[in-house]
């Protein structure tokens, strides 16, 4: 998959699991004190205190802690300008 893909996007499949964990998204769960946290405490707050299946907090630790898999691949090469852009905000 990774060889069908251009140069940028290229890119932003192999930055994610960088940037996730970066800004908290782990391999063994959220890290406290980090962005991650603070978007997990939201979606918590705004939801009655926990967190919806299928947000995107649950969405991002679900990639955090096992990796991407191949539609989740295709969604971040598609959207690879998106990545880049959440990257140099972070950054």
């Amino acid at each position: 998959l990774i060889s069908q893909i251009n140069g940028a996007d290229c890119g932003a499949v192999i930055a994610a699991p960088v940037v996730l964990g970066a800004i908290g998204f782990t391999g063994v769960g959220i890290a406290a004190g980090s962005y991650a946290a603070s978007m997990m405490s939201a979606a918590a707050v705004a939801n009655g205190g926990g967190v919806a299946a299928g947000s995107a907090v649950a969405v991002l630790q679900s990639v955090g802690m096992a990796g991407m898999g191949t539609a989740a691949t295709s969604a971040v090469a598609g959207a690879g300008g998106v990545l880049t852009g959440l990257a140099a905000l972070i950054f």
